[in-house]
């Protein structure tokens, strides 16, 4: 059976950009929400997000590509350049057909669709751009890098709300394992901080309106948790055939190992309250990993900071886990980035990751009174340093979907 291993990593998020700089905001537990700046917020509901800051994407695309390309593609394509380059992946000595780019994103170029219909109201339909359409589907992220990369492979988006990224590396994993693949570059973007994006979520009550006090705003798992902070952002992993990237000396940062995939068919939005689908999900990528239920150390978890998801999945990790949950480490990774729509799961596994390769485990802020009804042991204000081997992601998204990951360190 062929084995997939995670060689690089890229990353744009609200508290950094590149690998180290997220990682050491994370450890320190540095917090990204705040007031929206990219549009005028003072009449919305909700005035906070997390942004991400200090983003050029000159950096990396010339001003017609920038011009001709929605956010959601700039993280993108900044996100895979980083993957790459961290990955010391040399693209011009793979085979293209065996190289492939599963890229998701919940909400596409909805920036670009927000300004195209404003357009078409204000000025007609003549002067809505050849662009438009383009610049807004979902999977145009994927297909940007595939061409950026010249990757010929196998190439999907997943479109399955707050679990996209989650389930894009889960199906990218399986490809690599099929065989119709050595390498695929990985994960999800989303670029939603835009006045249709907040004032949708807005209306629906899932947002925290804690204007206020932005920065304690994301507070997964507090009993004073009231929604949660939208995010934007963008991860991208270079997954790779074991016995192929021992071969060119590469980098591992650990293995995954296990995948499970779920639905709730419960509600559009709400989750399932016995988190039955969640249950099934763990269940399915611990099974596939191999391992026992004692054996895992660490869950990041889903962790949204919203009234019902939070009991739910508390719940479900007792459920499953039964006597060994008082065992479990559970973080957060949205305390501090918010919820990055389709690009949550990505960023989330990259901490996972990155615990597993320095032994830690990043604090979850913002948690001053655990919810009884959460009764799991989490992280809270200090990071927990201790080796991990064998952990877990968990991603639910609108619609019940769910998927999990399951990831262990590398031994050789």
């Amino acid at each position: 059976m062929r084995r997939v291993v995670i060689t690089g990593i890229g990353v744009v998020s609200p508290i950094g950009l590149g690998k180290e700089v997220y990682w050491k905001a994370l450890e320190d537990g540095k917090n990204g929400v705040g007031l929206i700046t990219l549009f005028d917020a003072s009449d919305f509901p909700v005035r906070i997000a997390a942004e991400v800051k200090d983003f050029e994407p000159g950096q990396w695309l010339d001003k017609k590509e920038i011009r001709r390309t929605d956010r959601v593609i700039h993280f993108a394509v900044a996100a895979s350049d980083m993957a790459v380059e961290d990955g010391a992946l040399d693209l011009n000595e793979e085979d293209p057909t065996k190289v492939g780019v599963y890229l998701g994103s919940g909400e596409g170029g909805i920036g670009t669709s927000f300004q195209s219909i404003k357009t078409l109201l204000e000025k007609g339909p003549n002067k809505v751009s050849p662009f438009f359409i383009p610049m807004m589907i979902s999977n145009m992220s994927a297909a940007y890098v595939a061409i950026r990369h010249n990757a010929k492979g196998p190439s999907l988006c997943a479109v399955t709300a707050c679990a996209t990224a989650t389930h894009t590396v889960g199906e990218a994993m399986y490809a690599i394992k099929r065989g119709e693949a050595d390498v695929i570059l990985a994960g999800g973007s989303e670029a939603a901080i835009t006045p249709v994006g907040v004032a949708g979520f807005a209306a629906m009550k899932a947002l925290s309106s804690r204007n206020e006090d932005p920065e304690h705003a994301s507070r997964p798992f507090d009993v004073d948790r009231d929604g949660f902070v939208l995010g934007e952002g963008a991860g991208v992993l270079v997954l790779e055939e074991l016995e192929h990237a021992k071969k060119r000396n590469a980098k591992i940062y650990a293995e995954l190992v296990g995948y499970g995939n779920t639905t709730d068919a419960y509600h559009i939005t709400a989750p399932d309250p016995e988190g039955v689908g969640a249950v099934r999900a763990m269940d399915m990528a611990i099974s596939m990993a191999g391992w026992d239920f004692a054996d895992v150390e660490l869950i990041n978890a889903h962790g949204t900071s919203t009234p019902l998801n939070d009991i739910m999945e508390a719940k479900a990790i007792r459920f499953l886990f039964g006597q060994h949950t008082d065992n479990i480490l559970v973080h957060s990774t949205k305390s501090m980035i918010g919820h990055g729509l389709g690009a949550a799961g990505v960023l989330e596994l990259i901490a996972l990751l990155l615990a597993i390769e320095r032994g830690v485990v990043h604090p979850t802020i913002n948690l001053e009174r655990q919810d009884e009804e959460c009764p799991i042991k989490v992280v809270r204000s200090s990071p927990v340093y201790k080796k991990i081997n064998r952990a877990i992601s968990n991603s639910f998204g609108f619609g019940g979907h769910n998927a999990v990951l399951a990831l262990q360190s590398y031994e050789g």
